[in-house]
């Protein structure tokens, strides 16, 4: 299914085949002539992750926005949903190469980002640039340069979890549950080989079940210091509604960024005060801008790797701009050059500028909402800020930050 990115489309969430051609008249462009940037965006609008997606699907198109009447580029853009389906976002992926889409913001559950990757972008030559797939598996795709991400790996984030359950929590046993994908295997392994205390069970779960109590009961079985839960929204509801219907809900639990989702307490009909966790944050030089900038769009308080996927489009649209071409290869090798530190600073407030410079040849270094967005060889960031959060009635609140490199 086509999106049309439109503003009045998002903000209504309303979807329509076909693409968005956005042109403005004052900025940068160069000696471009105001060439057209073609940017694809894949994000799940449906499924189990619909509920966090259709947020990062707006801070994805939220440069675009900003960019009209601003630059001299033309930006052509079209959004597809994966519907949080491996299947269904290769379709999605398909009908964006069919359309001629050289870079894509996407996709955003590993799994899903994985698939698309290896049966449809690397085979096609299009770039990906995912804002939330943080599968440690996606370092190591053989892909030719083409895949990259705006989040850390989870192989940080185990590190994280670790410390928080450690030093945070206190627990000296722990037990994982874990959603039974790419996502939720590779960071319950990665929890494991950090953790220096003793984790006495590993527990996966599928998505989308009716019950859980199974796996919970296999999970609690040796009363942990600490339960690690991976997962998603729509499993996560049922989850913990099993726990607090069947368990007295003083054990603590220690979540990731899949389920840092603020409607989670109500939708489970607990405060959850016994649940924390981590997630990569917002902290990079452009975060108050963004902020600003999203609100006033979206009338809404931007979410988890809403901040990363402005940046993703933001670097994609940048390296097309010194490309000088819409080919997937070219954009990939001017990633690194327009991002990476050396050149002259550009920032979400001046993206129109570094549009322009870019074209222009101008060696610029891209500092972004989410981060600096330095990125190493594999195309993943050399560093990152993770946010430590804790449920309550009115959703959660940030307690503490961490900061991790690789």
């Amino acid at each position: 299914m086509s999106y049309n990115i439109d503003r009045r489309d998002v903000l209504k969430g309303i979807g329509v085949s076909g693409t968005a051609a956005l042109a403005g008249c004052a900025g940068g462009g160069g000696g471009s002539g105001g060439r057209t940037l073609s940017q694809g965006v894949l994000m799940p609008l449906s499924g189990g992750l619909g509920n966090l997606g259709q947020p990062i699907r707006d801070a994805a198109v939220l440069p675009i926005d900003l960019l009209e009447g601003n630059t001299e580029f033309t930006i052509d853009s079209q959004v597809e949903d994966t519907q949080t389906d491996p299947n269904a976002g290769q379709t999605a992926a398909s009908s964006l190469v069919d359309s001629g889409y050289p870079a894509v913001t996407g996709a955003a559950s590993s799994e899903v980002t994985i698939q698309v990757a290896e049966n449809v972008f690397i085979p096609n030559s299009v770039l990906a640039c995912s804002p939330a797939s943080t599968a440690p598996e996606i370092t190591d795709l053989d892909d030719n340069n083409l895949i990259w991400r705006t989040p850390p790996s989870d192989a940080l984030q185990g590190q994280v979890l670790a410390q928080v359950a450690s030093d945070n929590i206190g627990a000296s046993t722990a037990a994982t549950l874990y959603v039974n994908n790419a996502y939720g295997q590779a960071l319950s392994n990665s929890f494991v080989s950090a953790y220096g205390g003793t984790v006495q069970n590993q527990v996966s779960f599928p998505k989308g079940a009716s019950s859980y109590s199974s796996q919970l009961s296999q999970a609690l079985s040796d009363d942990p210091g600490v339960v690690i839960v991976i997962g998603y929204p729509e499993s996560g509801v049922q989850l913990f509604r099993d726990y607090y219907s069947e368990y007295s809900g003083e054990t603590p639990f220690l979540v990731t960024d899949g389920l840092q989702n603020s409607e989670l307490p109500s939708d489970v009909g607990n405060a959850m005060t016994n649940v924390q966790g981590t997630a990569p944050s917002a902290a990079g030089p452009g975060r108050d801008f963004f902020t600003t900038e999203y609100q006033n769009e979206f009338d809404s308080e931007p979410g988890v790797f809403t901040s990363q996927a402005f940046d993703a489009t933001a670097v994609c649209l940048l390296a097309n701009a010194a490309a000088g071409e819409n080919s997937g290869p070219a954009i990939a090798e001017q990633m690194q050059a327009v991002a990476n530190p050396g050149g002259e600073e550009v920032t979400p407030s001046t993206l129109a500028d570094g549009l322009a410079m870019a074209a222009e040849g101008t060696e610029i270094q891209y500092q972004g909402a989410s981060s600096p967005v330095n990125f190493d060889e594999n195309g993943d960031l050399r560093a990152a800020t993770y946010e430590v959060f804790q449920f309550n009635e009115d959703g959660y609140e940030a307690t503490d930050t961490i900061e991790f490199s690789a």
